[in-house]
């Protein structure tokens, strides 16, 4: 204030003492007023001026303003719904989801992820007709979200348990980018689920190697490929050794792969090459169940029977000495003398396993001991306790 009355003071004294003076002469009429009026005046005539110009201005561009503010709320609305949707969508709310979505994908705002939130939101309703409809529009916003759609579309198919199509749906968006390791992962499903276990055993390698995969479960994948690729291989002896010799020996010696290897190898008459794979994986980790497969030898020769259970018996034998009191090691001892004819052998090796435990494989083995000796009741007797074992 002080400035303004002490700039008022200054104008006023400038004005007394200047001495010049604007003439304005408009015929008839001739107008004399002193400098400082003059520059007053015309300085505001300049600020009407501009204000004026400012005023009409403004005027002319309030329908284009008009317009953008209409837009730009349009456009905020679009953004609540798309937020909305989402939020819908995680909370469960599959309906509203989809609705608020559909209000996004009408207004513009991200029309392509709206797009998906609205056919996510339809798969979750089983409504598979609209979630092709909007899978198909945000087919058609363009190519920036073709990995999003197409991961989409792999993810709802394997939730659907549609393997192929998921699998399709990967391998196109391997084939126009980087695979990453969300995408591996879902492709690992949907090979397994394919049944295509050379892809599983390749994948769960690469998932293992990047660290993207716990140890335990990628041993279950590439367990369960070896199995299955085992059990697809043609009745020849060339065929399953070409095959035991891609497996590597990590997972050759597995008990759930030696045993499928073992059997398949029985199968083909290779018995000695079944015996070789269990002991092998014994070697490595004891196992009851190769123990209990040791001893099955049922669908050989005679001749080729016994000679394959003598070699049996004296490689379980050695076993013994480690593993004294186990009732399936002593019980598979006598299933190995009954096929080789050791009958008190057998009886001995029988008797000593239901000594540490009963077992339905040593009552059932002793019951027919005891039929082809002709002891009717004792056979009863161990046919009965077999049978009420669980």
């Amino acid at each position: 204030m002080i400035a303004v009355f002490a700039a008022a003071v200054a104008l006023a004294l400038a004005g007394r003492l200047g001495e010049g003076y604007a003439l304005v002469v408009y015929p008839p009429w001739r107008v004399e007023i002193s400098l400082l009026l003059f520059v007053l005046a015309l300085a505001a005539a300049f600020c009407a001026a501009y204000l004026g110009v400012r005023l009409v201005s403004h005027t002319l561009d309030l329908p284009a303003q008009v317009r953008a503010f209409r837009d730009r709320r349009k456009r905020e609305q679009a953004q609540t719904a798309l937020a909305s949707a989402l939020q819908c969508y995680f909370e469960g709310r599959y309906a509203r989801a989809e609705k608020e979505a559909t209000l996004a994908w009408e207004a513009g705002a991200a029309p392509g992820i709206a797009a998906l939130v609205a056919a996510r939101a339809a798969h979750q309703m089983r409504e598979y007709e609209r979630r092709g409809q909007w899978l198909e529009r945000a087919a058609a916003t363009g190519e920036s979200l073709h990995a999003a759609r197409l991961l989409t579309q792999a993810e709802l198919a394997l939730d659907e348990r549609d393997f192929i199509g998921a699998r399709d749906a990967l391998r196109s968006m391997h084939g126009t980018g980087p695979r990453h390791i969300a995408t591996a992962r879902m492709q690992l499903r949907a090979e397994r689920g394919a049944q295509n276990w050379e892809e599983v055993l390749r994948l769960a390698a690469l998932l293992a190697k990047r660290g993207a995969l716990a140890p335990a479960i990628a041993e279950e994948h590439r367990v369960q490929a070896h199995i299955e690729l085992l059990a697809r291989e043609s009745g020849d002896r060339a065929s399953i050794e070409a095959r035991l010799r891609r497996i590597p020996s990590a997972d050759l010696v597995h008990p759930r792969v030696a045993a499928a290897a073992a059997r398949r190898a029985a199968a083909l008459g290779e018995a000695a090459l079944g015996r070789d794979l269990i002991e092998r994986s014994l070697g490595a980790e004891w196992n009851a169940a190769l123990i209990v497969l040791y001893g099955d030898i049922e669908k050989l020769e005679t001749v080729k029977r016994q000679a394959e259970a003598r070699a049996r018996i004296e490689r379980a034998e050695r076993w013994l000495r480690e593993h004294a009191e186990d009732p399936l090691l002593l019980a598979t001892l006598g299933r190995l003398c009954m096929a080789a004819e050791l009958w008190g052998k057998a009886q001995n090796y029988l008797e000593a396993s239901l000594s540490f435990g009963s077992s339905r494989t040593a009552h059932l083995e002793l019951a027919r001991l005891a039929e082809r000796e002709g002891r009717v009741a004792e056979a009863q007797k161990h046919f009965r306790s077999a049978g009420e074992l669980p």
